[in-house]
């Protein structure tokens, strides 16, 4: 009676389990924060009731290009030591059962958006069209994927702001230009790290496809941009969206420290600076975020 009363308990908690490992949990809930970073800075006035939407809208959203992007590269993620134990190919979870619940996160993801704006919907269809359609295949093809990649990677920090607003704009524009510059430093540090693992699923992560000095130079300049971008809104050119310069102060700090980790990849060329600057990436870019709301709501 014990045995069948435990088998029955795990049952919901392998499910549970299951399911955060195919949205990718972790990565979803980074880009929700993203998400609601946006709202807060494009909104008047806070309405929870869109907050909400956003939130659970956009997991289902950036959920569903995750589970499509399992099920595509299933037998390639056996391959790979970081991957093997995912769902699909640890055989915890079937093909159709994926593509059922990829479906149906697709659905409410652009209900629940639209039920907002239809601006919103759209770009958060248009997301996970990008994701799935083209940045999915070109990663075993070209080292470009990453370009491709980055523009559904940088929609989720504009799209609170279009959904606070119902307008795309120069606000909303900045906000993807910070986010979009960011993704070349964060995910070629991943990429460098992880290049072994890579080639064994025979994805092209690299800009030179070789973990080389024209890699860590496009490393550095990247990095020098996504600085230079976020402190944009200093100068006062880029509409509702503004920060003072005591937060540009303290932003061009973290970006120094960015700079730091890209330099030491340049110098070192090693997986444990390819993991450092990786770590520094996404403290800046969840602390700029943190800056940005917090010097809307003190100034």
């Amino acid at each position: 009676m014990s045995l069948a009363v435990t088998q029955t308990q795990s049952i919901p908690v392998a499910i549970v389990s299951n399911f955060k490992e195919i949205t990718k949990f972790r990565l979803s809930v980074s880009v929700v924060f993203s998400s609601i970073a946006g709202y807060l800075l494009g909104a008047t006035s806070i309405d929870y009731v869109i907050l909400l939407l956003l939130c659970v809208g956009g997991y289902c959203m950036v959920g569903a290009s995750n589970v499509y992007n399992q099920i595509i590269e299933r037998d390639l993620d056996a391959k790979m030591e970081r991957t093997k134990n995912r769902p699909l190919p640890a055989n915890r979870m079937s093909v159709t059962a994926a593509f059922v619940l990829a479906s149906i996160l697709t659905l409410a993801g652009i209900a629940l958006l639209y039920a907002i704006n239809p601006t919103t919907a759209m770009f958060g269809a248009l997301s996970i069209f990008l994701y799935v359609a083209l940045y999915t295949p070109l990663k075993t093809r070209t080292p470009l994927s990453v370009f491709v990649g980055a523009f559904p990677g940088a929609i989720p920090f504009m799209l609170g702001w279009v959904a606070a607003t119902d307008n795309f704009g120069i606000e909303p524009g900045t906000l993807f230009m910070i986010q979009f510059f960011w993704q070349f430093p964060h995910f070629w540090a991943i990429g460098w790290f992880l290049f072994e693992d890579y080639r064994k699923g025979g994805f092209y992560m690299l800009p030179t496809g070789k973990r080389d000095k024209g890699t860590a130079i496009q490393v550095v300049l990247y990095s020098i941009w996504t600085v230079l971008t976020s402190l944009i809104p200093a100068f006062g050119v880029t509409g509702r969206l503004y920060i003072t310069p005591i937060s540009a102060i303290i932003i061009g700090i973290l970006g120094v420290g960015l700079l730091y980790y890209a330099i030491r990849l340049y110098t070192l060329k090693t997986a444990i600076a390819a993991r450092q600057l990786m770590l520094a990436s996404v403290s800046y870019i969840t602390l700029l975020q943190i800056i940005y709301v917090a010097d809307k709501f003190i100034r």
